[in-house]
């Protein structure tokens, strides 16, 4: 088996920075078992499965090296990238996936591409057993939504220096766990965050789409802004424009490829 892959920057327009996704495009169908073989020896966060259908659209799956997600912004973005760049859509064509998540679009504005998410805003509960403890930190407000635990903590600076027990937050039942504040010293971004999930094989992802479907809607409600900057707090980092459009999240970002490679045997 000869299998062309591309591996892309998602969320950056600088080279090693923002998410890397790889990004196969398949001629044929693939078997589960092969996919994730194939994702764990990526070992990037995600990698992205298209096939393509008969309209022109594509289904589309995500796979970290351990498990199969149900949900993922940067790899979903960087797959538009890639399908651009190789002429396998015309510029001006949305991009349209069928996903486990039902069915997602991304469109190119300028430099920028913009995914078309469902919101995931999360629901206030008490924070579990031993998930401050965990993280470090002395939660403002703790809320779940469909996949991950979200704790918003009293600043900025609490972000970026959060230092989490992977073990402990391992055993949580949920995909990861989100920490935000309101930003205060970056120019123009409005929050901040990082993302955790090492339950998911990923001890910290660099920049996640997926969890500003439900930071969007969180942090909308206590600006009162529909349309803001977001930036992820992660060594490599990343920067993403976010707006609420009713039970949608809209999210753009940048790409970049990086690599363009075979898969052999």
């Amino acid at each position: 088996m000869h299998l062309r892959f591309v591996q892309v920057d998602a969320f950056t327009s600088e080279p090693y920075r923002g998410n890397p996704a790889a990004v196969c495009v398949l001629t044929h169908a693939m078997d589960d078992a092969r996919m994730q073989s194939i994702a764990s020896e990526m070992n990037l966060s995600e990698t992205a499965f298209l096939h393509r259908r008969a309209d022109r659209s594509f289904d589309l799956r995500w796979f970290t090296p351990s498990v199969e997600v149900a949900l993922c912004g940067h790899a979903t973005l960087a797959s538009a990238h890639a399908l651009w760049e190789a002429g396998q859509l015309a510029a001006t064509e949305v991009a349209q996936f069928h996903t486990k998540s039902g069915v997602l679009t991304a469109v190119r504005a300028g430099d920028w591409i913009e995914l078309n998410f469902p919101a995931t805003p999360p629901e206030p509960c008490d924070a579990p057993d031993g998930l401050a403890d965990a993280l470090g930190v002395a939660p403002v407000f703790v809320g779940k939504s469909r996949f991950d635990y979200l704790v918003e903590v009293g600043g900025e600076d609490i972000v970026r220096n959060v230092s989490p027990d992977s073990h402990r937050l391992k055993q949580l039942p949920v995909r990861g766990v989100m920490v935000t504040s309101a930003a205060t010293t970056l120019p123009g971004v409005d929050f901040v965050s990082r993302f955790f999930a090492p339950g998911s094989g990923i001890d910290e992802d660099p920049v996640t789409g997926s969890a500003h479907c439900c930071l969007t809607p969180y942090w909308s409600a206590k600006f009162g802004d529909r349309e803001m900057l977001a930036r992820q707090l992660s060594a490599r980092g990343g920067e993403l424009r976010v707006r609420l459009d009713g039970d949608r999240v809209r999210l753009a970002g940048q790409a970049i490829t990086i690599i363009r490679g075979e898969i052999v045997g």
